[in-house]
């Protein structure tokens, strides 16, 4: 990562006589002291800085005159990326709430969702993070979310997670179409659902999204709100409404059909 290094000398009891070779031979003695040897930092000559990069470091140039540094560095390091965010591609999405969760299995069409259950102290998905954050860039039409075991553990428990990683496949109306836990020894596991549930399908119903007993669990639990009525909507409601909703269509094309052959004959 990147780092910046700013430092600022004071340079103090300087005497022109003792440029030249004899500051060169304070410098020496600075550095055989355990101090370091800073070159063009006051006027083109050396600086002496202690291991430390702060503090004071002083040698004798001669008996009655003497070099003293006065150094202050400041170290900025910026923070580096965990190891969950290192590898991330563009279709993979950190869930940071049941709520945000439920929306976005609702709002995902016909694409295959891979929900993936994660902790950052887990050895086994730190193991597996990076094949899988490969897979992802393979199919890019997948949505990958992920989910912090340890930030929404309450969530987790309503949705009968006990072991990670773990994964769950969505897709479309069908909702959830498979569910399991792998390592990196049984990632064919995985590459296989992918293989499966990844082809392109085209529904006539809206995404399924989480179970009706797990939206009921989450509400009960204060993880979703209770009225929210496009979250804890009852599914067969949503499909009878789709129903009715081709059958006026037909019943239109239909009569328009039949006014068209009534103004034939």
């Amino acid at each position: 990562m990147a780092r910046s290094l700013k430092s600022v000398f004071i340079i103090s009891e300087l005497n022109e006589s003792m440029l030249g070779s004899k500051t060169k031979g304070a410098l020496n003695k600075a550095k055989s002291k355990g101090c370091s040897v800073l070159n063009n930092a006051f006027m083109g000559e050396s600086a002496a800085l202690d291991e430390k990069g702060l503090g004071y470091c002083s040698s004798k140039a001669s008996s009655s005159s003497s070099v003293a540094v006065h150094a202050q560095a400041t170290i900025s390091v910026s923070k580096s990326l965990k190891w969950w965010e290192k590898n991330l591609k563009p279709n993979m999405t950190e869930i940071h709430s049941a709520q945000e969760l439920v929306h976005s299995l609702l709002k995902a069409g016909d694409s295959l969702v891979v929900v993936d259950f994660y902790s950052p102290g887990c050895g086994g998905c730190k193991a597996l993070d990076s094949k899988i954050c490969q897979i992802a860039g393979l199919h890019p039409n997948a949505i990958f979310l992920r989910v912090n075991y340890d930030e929404l553990k309450n969530m987790c428990h309503g949705l009968r997670i006990h072991v990670l990683p773990f994964f769950r496949f969505y897709k479309g109306a069908e909702g959830r179409v498979c569910s399991f836990s792998c390592t990196n020894a049984t990632i064919k596991k995985f590459k296989d659902a992918m293989a499966k549930y990844s082809n392109e399908r085209c529904y006539f119903a809206p995404a399924k999204g989480l179970e009706e007993s797990e939206l009921k669990i989450l509400a009960s639990m204060g993880e979703i709100s209770n009225d929210s009525s496009p979250l804890v909507y009852p599914k067969h409601e949503k499909m009878k409404n789709l129903v009715n909703d081709f059958s006026e269509v037909w019943n239109m094309a239909s009569n328009s059909r039949g006014v068209m052959k009534d103004s034939m004959f």
